[in-house]
């Protein structure tokens, strides 16, 4: 047996739609960063971008266990004195839900060239539309 390893102009990209509506965030963002990386592939390879483009729907609808909504910080630092900001989670929720998952889905990508690539295919929306009916994508469920 010979092992399998992927080439990058081999590759057909395939599109996904995850609804998020009741959903805890941090096993949704494990189900798409695993999707972006194709990690859920046979054909997966660590070094190549695998992965598929993933839709998001009903980002607001998505939730945290426990107390996280209230106690959960997100911090903002812009390097000057002073530029501290902390922010809790029902906060972020109020002012953009889609933050939620993105900044849950980043936190499990790898930081480099590659990462950012694949980051790049996540695309999510607060309702229930979105304009990517054209490319068919196929329904992952948790």
């Amino acid at each position: 047996m010979k092992t399998f390893l992927a080439k990058t102009g081999e590759i057909e990209r395939k599109w996904a739609v995850v609804d998020a509506t009741d959903a805890p965030i941090g096993r949704l963002a494990v189900l798409i960063a695993n999707a972006l990386r194709g990690k859920d592939e046979p054909t997966y390879t660590p070094f190549v971008d695998t992965g598929r483009f993933v839709v998001v729907i009903n980002a607001d609808k998505a939730f945290f266990t426990g107390n996280k909504e209230t106690d959960k910080m997100y911090v903002n630092y812009s390097g000057w004195r002073g530029g501290y900001r902390e922010t809790a989670a029902k906060d972020v929720r109020a002012r953009n839900s889609e933050r939620l998952i993105r900044d849950a889905v980043w936190g499990m990508m790898p930081h480099g060239r590659l990462g950012r690539a694949q980051f790049r295919k996540l695309k999510i929306y607060s309702g229930a539309e979105h304009p990517h009916a054209a490319q068919k994508p196929e329904k992952l469920s948790l």
